[in-house]
């Protein structure tokens, strides 16, 4: 038995080109961006890719460390500290569904260490076609490859697990007792255009139960927290309320001190370092507003590790037994 652990990507390097075969792999996924291929092809190879990957890189090179992406650096102590929760004869593999390690790499990696049960475990709490479902599609067509196939098992969502929602707790509690409560505490989910959500995909509901359940469980009143959605790109409807517009308006509401988390992202990236910490403070504090503090995703928090090791064991009932 093995274990495939997954999450989005990220370039090599903060330079351009980088960023840009970055950007072309995860921008021409269907998942992502459901639009008629030859159309998009168009768009994408003649306009974005020609615009964007300068200003991604910037941003990137923002949040760059002497290790490398904080994505990348984190995933892989996240895989060593989930190796060393489990039993050394389950293997963990790390395999970014854009980018290096890819899931085909990782895949090869089990496939070396002679497994021939695999527990897919895509790092997003939430469900959406455009992530969970896009890595089934990863797999799927690496596996369409293989003569020998495995056992396969795959983990859709967790937004709802108790030790995942108490590892959220924990970190705002303990940011609390560092720093003192804000006047409102912001969580905010990485969005989805509005028209994927009216096709069926179940991200949005999904985030409000998640965002729900930790405000129980840290006994806030409605007044005292927010569900945004941030990452929007384009012209289209994405999710609301967007995290950028509700900051700017908080302000003027009276919140004056805020702290902002990220529960739908497992590992702290561009969207969290750059987006949230840097440019979304900017906004607020341009409003009006006076103290802004952004909490860290888990990363490779023991309570996070100790709650992916128990959907690990959740999910794997059985396979230990011939």
């Amino acid at each position: 038995m093995g274990i495939l652990l997954v999450n989005l990507g990220t370039p090599d390097s903060p330079h351009p080109k980088d960023v840009r075969r970055y950007l072309k792999e995860f921008l021409w996924d269907p998942r992502v961006v459901e639009v008629p291929r030859p159309f998009w092809w168009l768009v994408l190879n003649l306009i974005i890719l020609n615009i964007r990957p300068r200003r991604s890189a910037k941003a990137y090179a923002r949040i760059w460390t002497g290790q490398g992406s904080p994505l990348a650096v984190i995933s892989t102590r996240q895989r060593a500290a989930l190796q060393a929760a489990l039993s050394r004869s389950v293997p963990v593999a790390l395999g970014m569904r854009y980018g290096r390690p890819s899931i085909a790499e990782a895949l090869a990696e089990l496939r070396r260490a002679a497994v021939h049960r695999i527990l897919v475990l895509p790092l997003y709490p939430q469900y959406s076609a455009t992530t969970t479902a896009s890595i089934f599609d990863a797999v799927s067509a690496e596996l369409r490859h293989w003569r020998h196939l495995p056992e396969l098992r795959f983990v859709n969502r967790y937004h709802l697990q108790r030790a995942y929602v108490e590892a959220l707790a924990n970190s705002v509690r303990e940011h609390w007792e560092r720093h003192g409560q804000g006047d409102c505490l912001v969580m905010s989910f990485h969005g989805i255009p509005q028209a994927y959500a009216a096709a069926g995909d179940p991200y949005p509901d999904e985030c409000a139960a998640t965002a729900g359940r930790l405000a129980h469980v840290l006994g806030l009143a409605d007044r005292a927290w927010r569900l945004t959605f941030q990452s929007r790109m384009g012209r289209q409807q994405w999710l609301r309320p967007y995290t950028d517009r509700s900051l700017a308006a908080l302000p003027g509401q009276g919140v004056k001190r805020v702290q902002v988390i990220c529960p739908g992202f497992a590992a702290d990236c561009l969207e969290t370092l750059d987006e949230i910490a840097l440019e979304n403070r900017e906004v607020f504090l341009q409003a009006g507003g006076e103290d802004y503090e952004y909490i860290p995703c888990l990363n490779d928090r023991p309570d996070h590790i100790h709650a992916l090791a128990d959907l690990v064991k959740q999910h794997t009932q059985g396979w230990n037994e011939d």
